[in-house]
Parts: C-alpha cells; structure tokens; sequence
C-alpha cells in the first residue's frame, strides 16, 4: 500500500471507537464523522458540554443513524482524565482509541496537578487516558490506539525527561510544543513495544496531518509566527490542506491493515499535503531507550502503572 484516502476504508460496523477533541471542523470531527459514515459507534470525549452536543448534532447531521456517545474530558486534570475513563467503561470493549486532543503553543500556564500546560495536554493526559482504558481495548480482541502528533516533533530540541513540575529557565512554547509531539511518538513506541511483550490483542500507531487548516492553526499562535521563522516562511509558501484532508492519516492509521508502531502522515512533498501513507518522523522519535525514560515519567506523574 503506497497511499490511502477514505475511500479505501472498509466498512466500520460493530467497531466502537473514542476519538478525544471533536470540535466542529477540527480533525477529530472529521475523524469521527468517517468513522461514523462506515457504520461505527463513535464516542466524542472532549471538554466543553456544548461543543460536544454540537459535534453530536453536526455529526448526525451528515449522518442521520449514527451511534454517538458523549464524555466530559479535560486532559488538563488528571482527576477529569480519571472520570472520564470512568465514564467510558460503560461503553464496553473498544476498538479504537483516538488520540487527537491537543493544544498549541499557548503562553505559559500550569495545570492544577502542578503540571506545564502543554506537555499535560498533548502527552500526560493522553498517557493516563490511554492506560485506563487497556482493558477495554483489549477486550476488544482487536483494539487499536492512534496518537496523533505532528511535523513539529522535528523541531524539539530534546526529548521532555525533566520534571514537568519543575520549572526550568525561560519558557519556549514552541519547543514545548514540539517535545510534546515527540513524546506523542515516543509513547508510541514504547506503548507498541509493552503491548507485545504482554501479548495483547491490541496495536499501538501514530499520525500527523501535516498541515491542515484547522482552527487550531488558523487562530492559534503559527498564524502569528515572525516572517524569518523557517516554520513561519513554511506555511506562508504552502497552501494547507482541508480537515478533512488532514484526518486521512489518522484514519489510515485506525482503519487500515498496518503493523503496530507504524507512523503514517500526507504523502506530499515534505509531508505536507496530500493522501495518507507510511512515514518515517525522526530518528529520537523511535529511540527505545528515550522511549522506556518518558514512560517511567509518565507513570510517576500519572501515578498509574500499566496492566
């Protein structure tokens, strides 16, 4: 398989699936929204109650029977994390589990858990998310957890293995940003690596959409990088894709017959644009020895241990 777009996505039936940020137009609505228009369940898990029951409606919208669910998720609050987990248990065994819910280099800010706002977002959030619901997934008999990262892993300088609780010099949104993203890989790695050893019936992937035209990049800070910046030069040169578009790694990821660890983005040129196919992301991203250090972290900060 050279490329994949949704038109190579076979039917989705009796698959449930948690897709985590579904805002409206974002890439996990229209992740969500393919997923739903192959006939799966879909539980939307975000943190406002009224973008939820717009997604809900928007979504049945486009597609009058679908099964849609609705769970309050703050990845910010290790405590939300938890109930939200909670919440989900009611659904039964999970075939798929999306995480997609991110944020981008918004000013300095901690979290109530004492954690970089960033980094408890993108990774930690997901991390714990992630753990609880194994069980689930592996009930499923065929589960499957997408991470979705992005080009800006990169562009990280190092790999996040200090304390995050920690404060530590001047604040880089962007390189936190990027280590974030990096992490998402990193997790990914070391979740598909433990997965195996364990012998559960369940794969771990990642994705990046490249540079699609979400509200996230619209409105968010990349809208406002200095003209020398190289990623600002980037973006300003390339016409971005749809979100639609964007969600076409993520759904290959999810839906198509891929090994655990594989790492899918556009097939464009530098990956920008483009249908979805296979992708390689940086040499640290894959490092198992970086990877087995975030995750040591990550249980510490979390407090949970995998099963």
């Amino acid at each position: 398989m050279d490329t994949w777009t949704p038109a190579d996505m076979t039917d989705q039936s009796g698959r449930t699936a948690l897709v985590t940020g579904p805002t409206v137009g974002g890439l996990g609505f229209h992740t969500a929204a393919e997923l739903a228009r192959r006939g799966a369940r879909v539980v939307l898990a975000g943190r406002s109650p009224e973008r939820l029951a717009e997604a809900r409606a928007a979504l049945r919208e486009l597609h009058p029977t679908a099964a849609v669910e609705l769970v309050k998720l703050d990845l910010t609050s290790l405590t939300s994390v938890r109930e939200a987990a909670a919440t989900a248990g009611g659904f039964g065994p999970l075939d798929l589990l999306v995480n997609n819910a991110g944020i981008m280099a918004p000013p300095y800010a901690r979290t109530g858990d004492g954690l970089e706002l960033q980094l408890a977002t993108n990774h930690f959030g997901p991390f714990l998310l992630t753990g609880l619901l194994l069980p689930q997934l592996a009930a499923s008999e065929d589960g499957r957890v997408v991470t979705v990262s992005s080009l800006m892993h990169k562009y990280a300088r190092s790999a996040p293995l200090d304390d995050p609780r920690q404060e530590s010099g001047r604040y880089a949104a962007w390189q936190v940003y990027g280590q974030s993203k990096l992490a998402n890989l990193l997790f990914t790695v070391e979740l598909e690596r433990r997965l195996r050893a364990a012998e559960l019936p369940v794969k771990a992937l990642a994705a990046h959409p490249g540079i699609a035209s979400t509200h996230l990049v619209a409105n968010g800070p990349l809208s406002r990088l200095p003209g020398r910046s190289t990623l600002g030069q980037l973006v300003t040169r390339t016409v971005s894709q749809s979100p639609a578009a964007g969600a076409w790694p993520t759904l290959m990821a999810a839906c198509a017959d891929l090994p655990g660890g594989t790492f899918t983005g556009p097939a464009g040129r530098f990956e920008l644009t483009g249908p979805a196919t296979v992708v390689a992301g940086r040499r640290l991203a894959r490092d198992p020895e970086t990877a087995r250090r975030l995750w040591e972290l990550s249980e510490s900060v979390t407090g949970l241990r995998y099963p």
